[in-house]
């Protein structure tokens, strides 16, 4: 039986029937095998090169994988690692999930500049602190660049501490002055050790002033560990480290320290000690006391006339519980180099706080986790830090009515309806991120939303991630906690912050936030109005001197100059504002 011949026209291209019904192949079929084969080669090659291609994408992207990355609901996140213009910069890519809606959606790729501008440095193991590449992923970009002098400031310390900091040759050396008590010949290496001391917030504050001052008088800063500071924070300079070592030969004594030691600048001041001393037999080492109760001799400290004295000094020792820094505006000597570091004067601590403060491993992934968890989906992230002064057992209702005033007078939350349901319901949502040693306002205001609809159909979550009930200073994991919450509250897009309080001071600097403040009650009555808009974001130093050095007599220092003004929360304490005509 002869097989069906198929058309001439539909004739496969690779066979030719013959007459008996057998398929046999022909030359250029034959010829046509040999090109397949050669085509078969080409194909594995391919595939070949475009393994090696995704090994080597995957090594690259494995080779330092943050710890944690950023949820988005419906979404997929990768991080890569750029370089380009010599420009370290961190690139956040968004795929969306193939869906019936955005197959054709086109990929998103969102840059940030995670050297921020250039204040911090390249070169740091990235795992060793997740946190000072990757934060940048969490945050708004800052509209607070840092000027092209201080880059060049920073700089050039990161090579003044590498060449005087701890066990170096400089350091070693200008060591020997204070154990021998002598003024040797002059070192290129003056130190400023700063003695960790107080709560948390004013640690980070009085850090923060530390270095600024070790950076207008080319000191080498040297950080007093303390319990838990090395557990807090990142090494912020390349190489070598600023904690101080554990062997500096008067760290037993820190503890001791005070108006009354024998090397107090402020006593030796009363009894002519320090300034009848000649170079050669000045003492190796000078204690500031600058702490709240500090005297009128202490306060000399911030005097043209004794920065001048205290040049010659090989080892500061500083001690101190304020936020200092808008004094240092006062001192001529330093007037232009503070223009020049700072044009922007209220963000003094949004750059220096950026700049040296990394949350260590465990802390960020304290912060990132519970961001990722509670906060990130929301359309917006209001924080509201409450720190009560008053004694008793709270919550106060005094308290929480200010509270509810405030974000209702500043239209920061919606009202409640408590008579008719809400039927257009709003697909915006708010996190309310509540920081307080209390849990009781946090669980007011949740009841407050979750029990009535609001008048605008938003919905309103709240969120605490602690209540300690009282302040633990020295608890290592209350104070993690303390700092992943501060870090958190800068964080958010709009902040609401307590009167005096250092907590809620470092989170608006380090986020770049002007907060409305809550008035201090009186009498145990909410004030009205309940709270105000800042001026600036810097924190407000406690107790300035209200001395003129030039006319040794009292004035106001909070009107001297117009970028140095009382603060909001604390009339007689003085904070840096922008003074528009001088931008």
């Amino acid at each position: 039986m002869k097989r069906l011949r198929r058309n001439p026209d539909e004739s496969d291209p690779e066979t030719t029937p013959d007459p008996d019904g057998e398929v046999s192949f022909s030359k250029d079929q034959h010829e046509r095998k040999c090109g397949l084969s050669s085509m078969k080669m080409m194909g594995f090659f391919v595939v070949a090169l475009m393994v090696v291609s995704v090994v080597f994408s995957v090594s690259v992207v494995l080779q330092d994988p943050p710890s944690d990355g950023v949820l988005e609901s419906g979404k997929n996140v990768r991080f890569l690692d750029v370089m380009e213009s010599s420009k370290e910069e961190q690139v956040l890519e968004v795929q969306p999930q193939k869906g019936p809606v955005d197959d054709d959606a086109l990929s998103i790729e969102v840059r940030k500049d995670k050297l921020h501008g250039g204040l911090l440095a390249a070169g740091f193991d990235e795992t060793s602190c997740v946190s000072r590449y990757q934060s940048v992923l969490y945050r708004k970009e800052s509209q607070h660049k840092p000027s092209p002098y201080l880059i060049s400031r920073l700089r050039n310390y990161e090579a003044l501490h590498k060449r005087c900091g701890p066990y170096t040759e400089s350091y070693n050396k200008t060591l020997e002055k204070l154990k021998t008590g002598h003024h040797l010949e002059s070192t290129d290496c003056n130190y400023l050790v700063w003695i960790s001391f107080s709560g948390l917030g004013n640690r980070i504050l009085t850090l923060a002033s530390a270095f600024l001052y070790a950076l207008l008088t080319n000191r080498v800063l040297l950080v007093d560990p303390g319990t838990d500071m090395v557990d807090l924070f990142c090494e912020p300079f390349p190489e070598v480290s600023w904690f101080l070592p554990l062997d500096f030969p008067l760290k037993n004594q820190f503890d001791s320290f005070d108006q009354k030691s024998p090397h107090c600048y402020g006593r030796m001041l009363k009894n002519n000690s320090f300034a009848n001393s000649s170079k050669s037999i000045l003492a190796p080492f000078v204690y500031l006391h600058l702490v709240h109760d500090y005297d009128d001799q202490d306060k000399l400290f911030f005097c043209d006339e004794d920065q001048t004295s205290l040049q010659e000094v090989p080892w500061l020792i500083m001690k101190t519980d304020n936020y200092f820094v808008p004094s240092l505006f006062l001192i001529p000597t330093f007037e232009q180099q503070l223009s020049n570091l700072f044009p922007r004067k209220e963000a003094v601590f949004h750059l220096l706080g950026r700049y040296i403060f990394h949350p260590t491993n465990p802390v960020w992934g304290l912060i990132t986790r519970y961001y990722q968890a509670y906060l990130a989906k929301a359309d917006e992230r209001i924080g509201i830090q409450i720190r009560v002064f008053d004694t008793g057992t709270g919550p106060f209702q005094h308290v929480l009515d200010q509270i509810i005033a405030c974000t209702l007078k500043e239209n920061l939350l919606p009202d409640i309806s408590t008579e008719k349901p809400i039927i257009n319901q709003s697909q915006k949502s708010k996190a309310v991120l509540v920081t307080s040693l209390s849990g009781g306002y946090f669980e007011r205001l949740r009841d407050m939303y979750w029990e009535h609809p609001t008048v605008t159909g938003e919905v309103i979550g709240f969120y605490q991630p602690s209540h300690e009930e009282y302040q633990q200073t020295e608890k290592q994991f209350h104070n993690r906690k303390a700092w992943a919450e501060m870090y958190l509250l800068s964080l958010t897009d709009v902040l609401i912050t307590s009167s005096w309080s250092t907590f809620g001071y470092v989170a608006q600097s380090l986020g770049g936030l002007k907060p409305w403040i809550l008035y201090k009650p009186e009498n145990r009555t909410a004030p009205d109005p309940p709270c105000g808009r800042v001026m600036s974001m810097e924190p407000c130093f406690h107790a300035p001197p209200f001395y003129d050095c030039k006319a040794k007599r009292g004035i106001d220092t909070g009107a001297v100059v117009p970028h140095v003004r009382h603060c909001e929360d604390m009339s007689w304490g003085l904070k840096l504002v922008d003074n528009e005509s001088e931008l």
